[in-house]
């Protein structure tokens, strides 16, 4: 698509920064900047990303500048100190974050990661994308995320509990069922959430498993949760796909717990899965990789780097594969502006949470590249998770036949949607995405008003 109209008023981005940043970016902290240096950390990046989409839309539905302020600034944005005991009896102290952008439309919705970079800048703008994505599928929650800056593999097993009960703790005034409900992000799982489950539950004297998603099916989980956000970038993917799935070739950037599914469902629809990477390494078969068999070595070897039925290449040289799909699904900012124009995919789906630049945004755009959307193609995960906190406050459960159903209709409803409102104004699926979820989140405040 190569119809798109001016961007931000057309105004250069690194002047939109500088004017509208201002007063909406949340104050810099240890964790994000250094008193040495001035560079931009990429939840800076990713921040900068969010509020430019807003900006776009907002321009688009001529929303004023209280609504806009309103819209781009958290509701609430908690910085906490977590202390963990080592095995050697060393403390460690490291930051964790939660953040609720917007609490309209109902309870927070957010996942939990735990990354050496994550800092507040970059969990402001996933609990952003939350946001729009919640309302543009339709479900009745606001966007919240969280984080804790630490690796999860220098940690062992009860070290790794240890910072989550901690952190648990420490944000456990403003999650809950009806208030917030985390979820498992990067660096988190089933595990995770199991521990964040019972520390909430311990505290309010009886078990309580909607406090979370993402758990285990013993505790209340639902069936199809573990791939829900895989099966939403399959289901995008074949959507945008013109003609039958049939041996089209697919690259996947991030071979983890979103793109290890993503690889296998389009796979299975008919797609010739060509290369993957993970942050071992990246491997490429012009064939067809084995995924089923890629996956078995990834849990024997810890990565896809050296499998045997496939060549090694770079990070960088996987992005500008020749192939019919990219599915980013790792970090934000990983297609730029430096690298959009050798990009060769003529379709991108967004697996990860921010994996484009605005400014490889408007390269693509340029390129006639179609974009599904982060908050469109990754929202299966949401979706589901949304049904198992039904579930969980119903006390009902359902099968994974009617879990897949629901989670099919409303995918393919907003894709719809989203491509409808694309090709009657002639903007980006990204630009269509962000202009119904702001618009939905605007109309929600319009309607319950200012509480005085």
């Amino acid at each position: 698509m190569t119809n798109h109209p001016e961007w931000s008023n057309g105004a250069p981005l690194s002047v939109w920064r500088t004017s509208f940043m201002s007063i909406t970016v949340p104050s810099t902290t240890p964790a994000t900047t250094s008193p040495t240096t001035s560079l931009i950390t990429p939840g800076r990046q990713a921040l900068d990303s969010a509020l430019f989409q807003l900006d776009q839309a907002a321009d688009r539905l001529g929303l004023d500048d209280g609504l806009r302020t309103m819209l781009a600034t958290p509701r609430r944005s908690l910085t906490v100190a977590v202390p963990v005991r080592r095995e050697d009896g060393r403390m460690d102290v490291v930051q964790g974050f939660r953040v609720q952008h917007n609490i309209t439309r109902g309870p927070a919705k957010g996942g939990i990661r735990f990354h050496p970079s994550t800092d507040i800048h970059e969990v402001t703008a996933l609990a952003m994308w939350m946001t729009w994505k919640c309302a543009l599928v339709g479900i009745p929650y606001g966007g919240a995320k969280g984080g804790v800056a630490v690796d999860p593999a220098s940690l062992t097993s009860r070290e790794l509990e240890r910072v989550t009960r901690r952190y648990v703790n420490e944000i456990l005034p403003i999650i809950g069922p009806e208030k917030d409900i985390p979820a498992p992000d990067v660096g988190t799982d089933e595990q995770t959430m199991a521990w964040i489950m019972d520390t909430y539950s311990v505290n309010a004297g009886y078990p309580v498993p909607g406090v979370v998603t993402g758990k285990p099916m013993t505790l209340g989980g639902s069936l199809g949760r573990a791939g829900a956000t895989s099966r939403g970038v399959q289901i995008c993917a074949l959507r945008a796909l013109p003609g039958s799935p049939e041996g089209r070739t697919v690259a996947v950037q991030g071979f983890g717990k979103v793109g290890a599914l993503a690889a296998r469902y389009l796979a299975d629809a008919g797609c010739r899965v060509v290369a993957v990477s993970d942050v071992t390494g990246a491997v490429v078969n012009r064939s067809g990789l084995d995924v089923d068999d890629l996956r078995a070595w990834v849990r024997e070897s810890g990565g896809v780097y050296g499998y045997r039925h496939a060549e090694a290449l770079s990070h960088a040289e996987l992005l500008e594969l020749d192939v019919d799909v990219l599915v980013p699904a790792a970090l934000e900012g990983v297609i730029t502006e430096e690298n959009a124009p050798r990009i060769r995919a003529r379709l991108v789906v967004e697996g990860a949470n921010g994996p484009t630049t605005p400014e490889a945004d408007r390269v693509l755009a340029d390129a006639g590249v179609t974009v599904v959307p982060d908050i469109l193609a990754n929202a299966g995960g949401v979706i589901v998770s949304y049904l198992e906190w039904v579930q969980n406050t119903q006390a009902y459960s359902w099968s994974a036949g009617e879990v897949e159903m629901k989670l099919r209709d409303l995918m393919e409803s907003a894709f719809d949607a989203v491509s409808a409102m694309s090709a009657e104004h002639g903007v980006t699926l990204r630009q269509a995405a962000h202009i119904i979820g702001v618009d939905r989140v605007a109309e929600a405040h319009r309607l319950r008003g200012l509480y005085p």
